[in-house]
C-alpha cells in the first residue's frame, strides 16, 4: 500500500513542476510588459483673438502754457487757488491798472482834440467854396482848407488807434486764463513788481483729453508698413497703469513721426487718451498696447502643452491607434492660460494637455478625455514665445469655440 502510493507522487511530482514553471513563467511576461501610460487629450481651442504690441511711455498734456503778463506793472490780486481746474477766460491775477487807464484817458483826450480840429478844418472848408464861387476866395486857399481836412481826418485816425492801444492795456492788466485746465501753483505773490511777456506767473495744462508718448522699434514700423497698414492712425490703444492689472484706459493713436532715429533705431508716436475726470496725470508712466492685428480665428493650446525640442516647439498628438506623434509648432502670443498655434496643429487634432512628462513619440498611451479651460492670467505672464514683436493676444467678445 505505501509502495503504491509512493509510486502515485512519483508520478505526479514532475507535472507539478512543470505547472509551477509555467506560472512563474506567464508573471515574467506580465512583469515585462507594463501597461501604456494613461494621458488627457483634447482637441485645440479655436477663438477669434486680437494681437496685440506692448510699449512703455508717459502721460503728456496736450497743452502746456506758461501764463506770462502782457503789461507792467505791480500785481494787485490773485484770484485762484493753486492747483484748481481753471476756465479759458477766467480772471486769474489783477495788475495796477491806473498808470493804464490814466495814459488812456490821455488817449481819449487826444482824440477829442483830434476830433475838434477836423469840424473846425471842415468849417473853413465850406467857407471856402462859398467865397471861392463869388470869387472872393482863391483856388489855392480852397486846396489848403481841403488839405487842412484830410490831416484832421488822419488825426482822428491815429487817435482812435491810440485809444484802442490804451483799452488793450488796461484789459491786460487783468490776466486771464489761456486754456482750460489744471493750474500749478502761482509764482509771484501781489505786491511784486512783474514785466510785460516775461515774468512767469503760473502754469496751466490742459487735462482732457491728453496725449500717451512712446517710442516704436523700426522692427515693428517694418511690420506695420508691409502689413499694409503704414498709416496707423485711428489705431485703438488701450494702456495701464504702474498699480493696475488691467488696460482699462482705452484711446487711438494719433501720431507717428515721419522719420526713425538713427541712434536708436526708433520712431516717435504717440495716442490720445479721453480724461474727463482728470484722473490721469501727466507726467504718469504706463503700459500701453496698440493693436497689432485686425480680429482673426486662431487655434490656441494650453502654454503648459508645449515642449521644448532643441531649438523647436513640439506639441504631442495622440492618433487614433493611440500612438504619440510629436509636431513642430509655430507658436504666438499668450492670451490668459493659452498660446496661440499659428501652424502645426489643427482643431481636429488630439493634443496631450496632461500626463505629457509621460508620454515619448512612437509609444502607446490610454488617451482619456479632457476639455482646455481658458484662465485669464496676469498680465505680465504675457511674454512671447519665439514671436516678436506681438506680446499679447485677447479673445474678441462673443467669439465662441
Amino acid at each position: 500500500m505505501h509502495f503504491a502510493k509512493r509510486a502515485v507522487l512519483g508520478a505526479l511530482l514532475p507535472l507539478f513542476a512543470t505547472a509551477l514553471a509555467g506560472c512563474s513563467s506567464s508573471s515574467q511576461d506580465k512583469a515585462a510588459a507594463p501597461p501604456a501610460p494613461q494621458v488627457t487629450v483634447a482637441n485645440p481651442v479655436t477663438q477669434d483673438v486680437i494681437d496685440w504690441d506692448e510699449y512703455v511711455g508717459r502721460f503728456e498734456a496736450i497743452s502746456n502754457v506758461d501764463v506770462k503778463p502782457r503789461a507792467t506793472g505791480y500785481l494787485q490780486a490773485v484770484h485762484f487757488i493753486d492747483g484748481q481746474y481753471v476756465r479759458q477766460g477766467q480772471l486769474l491775477f489783477s495788475i495796477d491798472p491806473r498808470t493804464a487807464q490814466a495814459a488812456l484817458a490821455q488817449a481819449q483826450a487826444q482824440l477829442v482834440k483830434a476830433q475838434a480840429t477836423l469840424v473846425n478844418a471842415r468849417t473853413e472848408l465850406a467857407r471856402s467854396h462859398i467865397l471861392a464861387a463869388s470869387q472872393a476866395a482863391s483856388t489855392e486857399e480852397v486846396e489848403s482848407r481841403q488839405a487842412a481836412v484830410r490831416a484832421g481826418a488822419a488825426d482822428v485816425a491815429a487817435g482812435q488807434a491810440a485809444v484802442r492801444t490804451q483799452q488793450l492795456a488796461v484789459g491786460f492788466t487783468r490776466v486771464l486764463a489761456p486754456i482750460s485746465g489744471r493750474i500749478s501753483e502761482r509764482r509771484v505773490d501781489p505786491g511784486n513788481a512783474v514785466t510785460a511777456d516775461q515774468t512767469i506767473l503760473t502754469t496751466i495744462v490742459s487735462t482732457d483729453p491728453l496725449h500717451f508718448s512712446f517710442q516704436g522699434s523700426e522692427a515693428l514700423l517694418l511690420k506695420y508698413q508691409r502689413g499694409h497698414s503704414g498709416d496707423r492712425t485711428g489705431t485703438p490703444v488701450r494702456i495701464r497703469l504702474q498699480d493696475e492689472a488691467d488696460y482699462v484706459h482705452a484711446g487711438r493713436l494719433d501720431f507717428v513721426d515721419n522719420v526713425v532715429d538713427a541712434g536708436g533705431g526708433t520712431i516717435h508716436a504717440r495716442a490720445i487718451v479721453p480724461n474727463p475726470d482728470a484722473f490721469l496725470k501727466p507726467g504718469m508712466f504706463g503700459h500701453m498696447r496698440l493693436a497689432g492685428s485686425s480680429p482673426y480665428r486662431a487655434v490656441l493650446v494650453p502654454d503648459g502643452a508645449i515642449v521644448t525640442d532643441a531649438a523647436r516647439r513640439v506639441v504631442y498628438v495622440v492618433d487614433r491607434a493611440g500612438t504619440v506623434a510629436s509636431r513642430p509648432v509655430e507658436l504666438g502670443p499668450l492670451t490668459g492660460n493659452l498660446r496661440v498655434v499659428r501652424s502645426g496643429v489643427s482643431p481636429n487634432d488630439r493634443v496631450i494637455i496632461d500626463g505629457i512628462q509621460r508620454a515619448r513619440p512612437g509609444q502607446k498611451v490610454q488617451a482619456r478625455p479632457g476639455n482646455i479651460r481658458f484662465v485669464p492670467g496676469p498680465e505680465a505672464d504675457s511674454t512671447p514665445a519665439l514671436t516678436p514683436p506681438s506680446a499679447i493676444a485677447t479673445p474678441v467678445r462673443g467669439a465662441a469655440r
